[in-house]
């Protein structure tokens, strides 16, 4: 019994051993295949236009020139000295034109298709499926960056869950272009905070928003919104404000969360390094975003000079939005539409005056995308900014406020090069007809998009 069990055993380790041997055979044969050859280098490029804005400047350059390597900035300097730098480059000439750093959208809803009015928004929810308006903010994606918008922080994908997140890595992969995605997945309010409005109780109906409530259920929202992609968190403090007699608070708002709340969500998302954008239109709800210590207000059309002082105090940036206010207001009488493009232009002139950060953002996908983008920095300038303080919202000042947090404080983060051309930076950059310093407007005439060094428009 003994010497059958052991020539049993001896037939078992043979066979181990030619399984064995056909495996590690197969591992030495894949291992043995020669490695994919890299891919060949990108040329060197030189850049050149009349004019060149670098996003921090006061004025406009037009003695230099852009070298790019890879996807890296490596050099602005006069055309012969970065054609001794590097022999052989090719040089693309723009003419008459102002290169500029990419510019940036810090509001967006690429899942949104810019339907008007709460019939559209429902029409959104209940009649086009989740991978269908992916597909239409692939497009989205394109458009933006066919039009010089090289990255962009997305808010919410009103009802398309995390679609947002998947589009961002499939950009980054190199799936399909688009520019730069900060995302923000779903975007937290409370219970009966959100649209759509006015749906029967027993009808089932996906919210717009991720409606949580109670400060653990909203510690754990922010938890599962960047395990599942976002980076930066979106919260409605206040939906929707109301005029008032008061000349201090002359936009009043209802607070959608409890103070200890809204901290909640704010210090969470700090404590994972990512920043908070908070919507807030009226008085209560700036106040009490502030006072969580929110990265962004949105909007903010109830701002007024003490909150004003406090942002800027804080290093709160302000995104106006006025693209989409303007759309808001289309259909009000006269008289109404001059009463809240009153208030929204002192907003605005008390965050000038205060010095505040104010980032570029059209919210675009409020309205219909058609619009284009590069339209909200000519409202910055029709309400006090001048043209260099429009295009430094549209480049340097959103490329901080897209920047990862650092540290404990809220403070700029060294080297972050969004939105600049300088050497090191990544290599963004585009060129728009004319100077946009007479003109803001030619920044929506774009000839020419470069993003990561990779030329995607071009005369």
């Amino acid at each position: 019994m003994r010497g059958t069990a052991s020539a049993g055993n001896i037939r078992r380790m043979r066979r181990l051993l030619f399984v064995l041997s056909l495996v590690v055979g197969g591992c030495g044969l894949a291992l043995a295949q020669p490695a994919a050859p890299p891919p060949p280098p990108r040329p060197k490029l030189i850049v050149k236009a009349a004019r060149l804005f670098d996003g921090r400047g006061d004025k406009l350059r037009t003695d230099v020139a852009v070298l790019v390597e890879g996807s890296t900035i490596t050099a602005i300097d006069t055309v012969a000295a970065l054609g001794k730098r590097a022999p052989g480059a090719k040089v693309i000439d723009l003419g008459d034109a102002t290169l500029l750093p990419g510019l940036i959208d810090a509001h967006t809803h690429l899942l949104s298709d810019g339907s008007t009015g709460l019939a559209g928004y429902d029409d959104q929810l209940l009649k086009k499926s989740i991978p269908y308006r992916a597909i239409e903010a692939t497009a989205h994606a394109r458009d933006i960056l066919l039009s010089g918008f090289t990255a962009v922080r997305d808010v919410e994908t009103e009802g398309a869950m995390y679609a947002d997140a998947d589009l961002a890595a499939a950009i980054d992969r190199g799936v399909v272009p688009g520019p730069r995605m900060i995302v923000a997945t779903r975007g937290i309010a409370p219970t009966g905070g959100y649209l759509p409005k006015g749906i029967a109780w027993d009808v089932t109906v996906r919210s717009g928003a991720q409606l949580v409530d109670g400060v653990e259920n909203l510690r754990k929202a922010v938890r599962e919104q960047i395990d599942h992609g976002a980076t930066v968190i979106k919260v409605y403090a206040d939906f929707g404000g109301y005029p008032s007699t008061n000349k201090a608070k002359p936009l009043r708002s209802r607070p959608n969360f409890t103070a200890d709340e809204l901290r909640a969500i704010v210090d969470e998302a700090h404590r994972l390094g990512i920043k908070v954008a908070v919507h807030a239109t009226g008085y209560e709800g700036i106040d009490q975003a502030l006072r969580a210590g929110a990265d962004s207000i949105e909007h903010g059309f109830g701002l007024t000079g003490d909150l004003a002082a406090r942002m800027a105090k804080q290093g709160t940036y302000l995104v106006p939005t006025l693209t989409a206010f303007r759309g808001m207001i289309a259909s009000d009488s006269p008289a109404e539409q001059k009463q809240a493009l009153a208030l929204v232009t002192a907003a605005f002139k008390y965050a000038l005056a205060a010095n505040v950060r104010i980032a570029n953002g059209s919210d675009a996908g409020a309205y219909p995308w058609v619009q284009g983008l590069g339209g909200e920095l000519a409202f910055l300038v029709e309400q006090g900014m001048t043209p260099v303080q429009a295009l430094r919202a549209a480049t340097s000042v959103a490329g901080q406020l897209l920047a990862p947090r650092c540290g404990a404080e809220q403070r700029d983060c060294p080297g972050h090069a969004l939105g600049v051309l300088a050497a090191g930076g990544v290599a963004d950059v585009i060129a728009v007809e004319g100077d946009p310093i007479k003109d803001i407007r030619t920044v929506t005439k774009v000839r020419f998009v470069m993003k990561d060094g990779t030329v995607y428009k071009q005369p």
